[in-house]
């Protein structure tokens, strides 16, 4: 009999746990916007107030640094990222899951080139900087849920670039903002 009580425990267990995850994926829709970014997220709730994600950025930018094509002020990123992140959730409405102000930090890789025009002793010169590096930041927002369905959340990430290369043409801070839009399923 006690045998049983602890297999049903337990099962319930599972099952309560599994009624509880949900997922959801995301755009961040004001970089593809203002930037031609794209970002795509996925994150998985383990908790009611606690989640880890996942995302793709093609077209990764260092902090909204402008691009150009004109000969001589050429400047061309040529990059990509993934990043993963686990995010905790505060105050949010009884009955919304996950949702409120947030807390996520998170390990960014970003790779590929950036490409510039540099004037050396008075000729243009195409210059390429490795942007292969590893990114370590927090960030911070606010998730509004409807139905616990539809999601809207601004955000702003702060980062340090692990990257001498990097850090020689950018700096070794970067900020990144947005406003994602989600669905749960």
């Amino acid at each position: 009999m006690k045998k049983i009580a602890v297999i049903a425990c337990l099962l319930g267990g599972i099952f309560t746990s599994q009624a509880q995850k949900l997922n959801e994926v995301k755009w961040n829709v004001f970089n593809t916007i203002v930037i031609t970014s794209v970002e795509l997220g996925y994150e998985h709730f383990v908790d009611t107030d606690q989640s880890v994600g996942a995302q793709i950025i093609l077209n990764d930018r260092f902090s909204y640094a402008t691009q150009n094509s004109k000969e001589g002020k050429y400047k061309k990123f040529k990059t990509s990222s993934i990043a993963a992140n686990y995010n905790f959730y505060f105050g949010g409405k009884d009955g919304e899951h996950a949702s409120g102000y947030y807390v996520s930090p998170f390990l960014k890789y970003r790779f590929g080139s950036y490409d510039h025009d540099k004037n050396v002793d008075g000729h243009i010169q195409r210059l390429e900087t490795d942007m292969n590096s590893f990114i370590l930041g927090v960030g911070v927002g606010y998730k509004l849920v409807k139905n616990d369905s539809f999601t809207l959340s601004p955000f702003v990430n702060i980062g340090r670039n692990f990257s001498d290369e990097v850090v020689d043409q950018f700096s070794g801070i970067e900020f990144n903002a947005g406003i994602n839009l989600g669905y749960r399923f």
